[in-house]
This record gives structure tokens, C-alpha cells and sequence, in this order.
């Protein structure tokens, strides 16, 4: 009945109230600049994973369709909502990153299909988690946090310097025009988001790909045989690449889920502080949360990992001061209306790896400067510093050196390959067993507010 009710207020001009309704010639300019902010973001996941298992120009297109498609959908879940699921917050949704730490060596070892399984059981996960938020925050302070974010970044940034140097196993790998392309889409995305403001600024790292992408084309790095063999409008394909569970994949991609999870409840909070100055709702976290895990199904069902609230777009908000969930929900829809077009996604797809090796570095980095953000949120006494250093030494060290552990591991070798669960275990073990940890009572006591 409250729900109700609030729906039948009138439109609010506040501009802090998610309710508000701003008009359309500031609603629809916003919109498209959310969707400018995450685009790269949200279809990084999708192409790396096509280069992973040698997809077709069709399969590739698939990927990318579905990554619109899902995060789409997703925010659709956020602004709009269903029942007690959504936050009704402005919190634009797109591939989780780190996910691909993840993702990438089991699609390389048991292939996409149970990568997908994986996405469907840690939708179940983040569902359970969301009903019992404050029980399980405790566990995740940000000194745990923090390591495992860290770990995550430091695992993604090989990939990013393969990518620049043109993909393993291309001709041209390391040549000089793909370090090339790759420095000079690396360095445009700096100087645009120091010396720019704006758009320019919120966008640079979209803004320097496609710089990128038309220098490629006269170096021939551009690929777009197969573009025209798309239809005009077509749906992404369900089940299009199949589900499986194998046991490590389930138990790899539920970990991070987990960690993801408990991470959105402070970026729930972090876009009702920037937007509206006040923290967030325990029917806001509560339904962001559960949000977040039901749209990771639509992942599993088309073909993406699943999808997260991107911390840029609340920057975003925080910028603009405009805090209505309109002005997210129809940069939703701009991503859906995308994802309807195969064409379009093939030329999406076909972006050439140094291009988007340029790009992915800095928000590869910046995953890694994140972690060290979260570490920092405390401070680091001796106590944090012995859960960080193990966490890191064990949590990588054996990602790095996989070989050395193979008789243990055997079939489980996957769930080492990133470090990430490694570091996770370690990191959470120790916390709770080292005497003294304020961080977690307090992360704990914030939780249950």
C-alpha cells in the first residue's frame, strides 16, 4: 500500500528526489550521457570472452547484443523495479568486471557453457545473500574487500597488455602499430578525463576507443567481413551457447558473486550520498541487492556474466546533482533499442584488440586502484597489513605459478587460476581469527542500520 501511494504523488522537481521527473530536454541529453559513461565498460566482458573461445563473427555478435541486452534490462530492474526488487535509485547496470578474472580461464578450460551455469548459480547466491544483507556484510570489512578487489585487478592487467599488443595468437602480436594504437587510446583517455570537463571527461575512455577504432581503419586492423550477413533487427538468442555446472565453475563464479554483492551495498549508499546527502534505505539496499541477483538469470539465459551497479555512473550523478531514476531508465531503454540491432553489435564487435587493449589497461588499473582506495578507508595497521600480505602472496603467488600446485589441485585448478578465491578464503579466514578487528564490528553495525 506505501508503494502505492508513492507512486501516486505527483512529480517531484526536486532534483535529489529519485521520484523526480525532469524535463525531457534535460532527461534525454543525461540518459544518453549514463550510457556513454558504461558503454565500454559493459561490453568489455563480452568481447574478451568472444576472443577466449574463437567465436564467429555471429557468436561474437551475440555476446555483444546480449551484454546491451542484459544490462538493459537490468537497470530497467534498478529504476523501475518489480515488488520489493529494484532500489527505485538511479544505478545504471553492466557486466560485472570482475567477473572476467574469473570467467576467462574457465571458458578457456571448460568453455562458455559453464561459465553461463555459473552466472545461473550465482544469481541463486546473490538472491540468498540480498535476503540476509546485514548478516553476511560483517565478513566483508574493507580490508577484505579491499584485497580481494586488488586481486582481481592485478589477475585482469595480463590480459589488458595482450590485448594491446593485439591478442595472443594473432600474426601482428607485440608489432609496433598495435602498441602504438593501444598507447595512443591509453594516453587520449587520460588526457581527456584530466584536462577535459563534461562529457568529455565522463566519457573519455568511450571517446578514446573510438578514436581508436577509426585510426585502426586505415592500418588495417579492422575486421568487418560478416557485418552485413546480420539481419536488421533480430532478439539475442536464448541458451544460444548452452549451460553446464561443472562443480569449479559454480564454486569460482559464486565466490566472486558474493564479493560483489556485499560491494554494491556501498554503492547503494554511495549514490544516495552524492545524489541526495543522506544514506541509503534499508528497502533501497534490500531491493538493489536483489536486483542485481535476479537480472544475473537474464545473464545466464543470454549469454553474459552477470551484471553490477558501475560505480562511474554514480559519479556521474554525483556531478550532474540530478538524481532521478527517469533520467536512468531511459538510458535503459537506449541499451535495449541497441541490443535489437545484430548489425550495429557486430560493428561493436569488431573492435580490434589493441584498440581495446588501450582502453581496458586504464580500467583494468583502476579496479586495481579501487582495492587500494578500500584499503586505505581504515587505515592499515599491523593486523590489516598480515591479512593483506597473505592474502596477496598466496592469492597470486599461486595464480602466477598454477604448476607448482598442479598434483593438489588437479580437476579443482581452475578455482586457482585467478587467485581470487584463494585470496578471498585467506582474507576472510584471517580476519575472523587475528585478535582484534574493529573494522568488521563496524562494517557489521553500518550494515544492520
Amino acid at each position: 500500500m506505501a508503494t502505492l501511494t508513492t507512486r501516486s504523488r505527483p512529480p517531484s522537481a526536486d532534483p535529489a528526489d529519485p521520484d523526480g521527473r525532469p524535463p525531457w530536454r534535460v532527461a534525454v541529453p543525461l540518459g544518453l550521457q549514463h550510457v556513454l559513461a558504461m558503454f565500454t565498460s559493459n561490453l568489455t566482458p563480452a568481447i574478451l570472452l568472444a576472443g577466449v573461445i574463437g567465436a564467429t563473427t555471429g557468436e561474437a555478435t551475440l555476446l555483444v547484443q546480449a551484454a546491451l541486452l542484459c544490462a538493459g534490462l537490468a537497470t530497467l530492474l534498478q529504476t523501475v523495479g518489480i515488488g520489493p526488487v529494484g532500489s527505485r535509485l538511479p544505478l545504471m547496470m553492466g557486466s560485472g568486471f570482475a567477473f572476467i578474472a574469473v570467467a576467462v580461464p574457465l571458458a578457456e578450460e571448460h568453455g562458455l557453457d559453464a561459465v553461463l551455469g555459473g552466472v545461473l548459480v550465482t544469481a541463486a547466491v546473490q538472491v540468498a545473500i540480498a535476503l540476509g544483507i546485514h548478516r553476511v556484510a560483517g565478513l566483508f570489512p574493507p580490508v577484505v574487500t579491499g584485497t580481494i578487489i586488488l586481486v582481481i585487478g592485478l589477475g585482469l592487467l595480463p590480459s589488458g597488455v595482450d590485448l594491446a599488443a593485439g591478442g595472443v595468437g594473432s600474426p601482428d602480436f607485440g608489432s609496433p602499430v598495435n602498441l602504438g594504437v593501444a598507447a595512443l587510446v591509453c594516453l587520449l583517455t587520460v588526457v581527456l578525463n584530466q584536462f577535459c570537463r563534461g562529457l568529455l571527461c565522463t566519457a573519455s575512455v568511450l571517446i578514446a576507443v573510438v578514436v581508436g577504432y577509426l585510426v585502426a581503419i586505415p592500418l588495417g586492423l579492422l575486421d568487418l567481413s560478416g557485418v552485413g550477413d546480420r539481419p536488421l533487427v533480430a532478439l539475442p538468442e536464448p541458451f544460444a551457447f548452452g549451460v553446464s555446472f561443472p562443480l569449479v565453475a559454480v564454486l569460482s563464479m559464486a565466490v566472486v558473486g558474493v564479493v560483489n554483492t556485499v560491494d554494491s551495498v556501498g554503492t547503494v549508499h554511495a549514490v544516495t550520498e552524492g545524489g541526495a546527502g543522506r544514506p541509503a534505505t534499508r528497502r533501497e539496499l534490500r531491493g538493489g541487492v536483489l536486483a542485481e541477483g535476479g537480472s544475473a538469470v537474464l545473464g545466464g539465459v543470454f549469454g553474459a556474466l552477470p551484471t553490477t551497479m558501475f560505480s562511474q555512473n554514480i559519479g556521474l550523478v554525483a556531478l550532474t546533482r540530478q538524481m532521478s531514476r527517469h533520467v536512468v531508465t531511459i538510458g535503459a531503454l537506449v541499451l535495449v533499442g541497441l541490443a535489437l540491432l545484430p548489425q550495429v553489435a557486430a560493428v561493436l564487435a569488431a573492435i580490434p584488440p589493441a584498440v581495446l587493449g588501450g582502453g581496458v589497461l586504464v580500467l583494468f588499473g583502476m579496479v586495481c586502484a579501487i582495492g587500494v582506495q578500500l584499503l586505505a578507508k581504515d587505515g592499515l595497521d599491523t593486523r590489516s597489513l598480515l591479512v593483506v600480505a597473505l592474502s596477496l602472496a598466496l592469492g597470486r603467488g599461486i595464480a602466477s605459478a598454477p604448476d607448482a600446485v598442479d598434483r593438489v589441485t588437479g580437476q579443482w585448478g581452475a578455482l586457482f587460476d585467478s587467485g581470487i578465491v584463494v585470496a578471498a578464503v585467506v582474507a576472510v579466514v584471517l580476519n575472523l581469527v587475528l585478535p582484534g578487528r574493529p573494522a568488521a564490528r563496524q562494517a557489521a553495525a553500518s550494515a544492520a542500520q
